[in-house]
């Protein structure tokens, strides 16, 4: 491994190193990066900034280091009450509500709201670019870190949440016995759907669709790499998009 490569990675394991990368990363990663066609660049170049707040959500990648050191993302499973994806795992968020100045608002209110995270205790450093859920909103990944571990004490509410647990964040760029890809079909459109097992102390859950997209996008641009495993279908999100801009 290169000196410049070995420097990075001990970055990683420091907050300001991270808040650093992170805030350098997301700068020049801009939309010509991310989606290479144009047609679809343009498309959501044009169309996001008018989107109503009704089909607008966030979500908290809430980032800490591990006790090796390790860079970990808070998750939790959805309540078996609720009638949108019941029992999937899922990152703290929701949709926008009016009171919401921002995309990081909406994802630090719903972050309280589902599992008691004092926004205090949590620098917003990026956002990613939104991607499109089952559901058809548009929901933008919010990046922050949690310093202080130690002091987040989980508060759960039953009604929307009944596990919280974390997971490695490079697992999600590694192609071993964890990682599967699936291909599914909406209207007759092909998409691949990525699922990752985990056993923790708090169980064994499987981590698939909209945040397991979401989680590889942020490893990616993390870690600078991309993922060991095939790419070769394009997933919901990214369907969606192209589909979009050919309407």
């Amino acid at each position: 491994m290169e000196n410049s490569q070995i420097e990075d990675q001990e970055a990683l394991h420091t907050e300001e190193g991270l808040v650093h990368k992170l805030e350098f990363d997301t700068r020049n990663v801009d939309l010509q990066s991310i989606v290479p066609n144009p047609s679809i660049r343009d498309y959501m170049a044009k169309k996001l900034p008018f989107l109503s707040r009704k089909k607008r959500a966030a979500v908290l990648i809430c980032i800490f280091s591990g006790r090796e050191g390790e860079l970990r993302v808070i998750l939790t499973r959805r309540s078996m009450k609720l009638s949108s994806h019941p029992g999937d795992v899922a990152l703290p968020g929701g949709k926008m509500d009016e009171g919401d100045v921002d995309d990081s608002a909406t994802a630090l209110r719903e972050a309280t709201e589902e599992i008691g995270m004092d926004p205090g205790l949590v620098r917003v450093v990026a956002n990613l670019e939104p991607f499109i859920s089952s559901n058809l909103l548009r929901v933008v990944p919010v990046v922050g870190l949690l310093s202080r571990v130690d002091d987040f004490m989980p508060v759960l509410n039953a009604d929307e949440v009944d596990a919280i647990f974390d997971a490695p964040l490079e697992m999600f760029l590694e192609e071993d016995g964890r990682h599967k890809c699936v291909e599914k079909e909406w209207e007759n459109w092909k998409y691949g759907c990525h699922l990752f097992e985990i056993e923790t102390e708090q169980g064994n859950f499987v981590v698939g669709g909209l945040t397991a997209s979401i989680l590889i996008r942020a490893a990616s641009i993390i870690y600078q790499r991309p993922p060991s495993f095939d790419q070769n279908l394009q997933d919901f999100s990214q369907l969606q998009w192209t589909l979009s801009c050919s309407k």
